[in-house]
């Protein structure tokens, strides 16, 4: 999949992220602000922590695994690809042997 190369926390549970091949955006993660494990994020400063961490290049909060997101979703929430269309394009972009 596409990785992401920077992340940023914005206003009311946003992130800005920005993937290898230039595609960039904002993703609202209000949604899940408060509940479960993202009660966490009920102290602004904790979902500020953002960060990328390898080698798989998640999104995670705190420095540590207790809270990581997958990335395949914001990626084609941005582009408005689905899983299928993004899989075919990288199919068709890796080398033959």
């Amino acid at each position: 999949m596409i990785k992401p190369t920077k992340v940023k926390a914005l206003e009311r549970y946003k992130i800005w992220i920005e993937f290898e091949d230039g595609v960039s955006g904002e993703i609202d993660l209000g949604h899940f602000s408060g509940k479960g494990v993202f009660k966490k994020w009920e102290s602004h400063h904790s979902f500020e922590d953002v960060q990328i961490v390898f080698p798989y290049r998640a999104i995670q909060w705190g420095g540590t695994d207790e809270l990581e997101l997958c990335t395949d979703t914001f990626y084609l929430q941005l582009t408005g690809k689905t899983y299928s269309e993004l899989v075919s394009t990288i199919d068709e972009a890796a080398p033959v042997a």
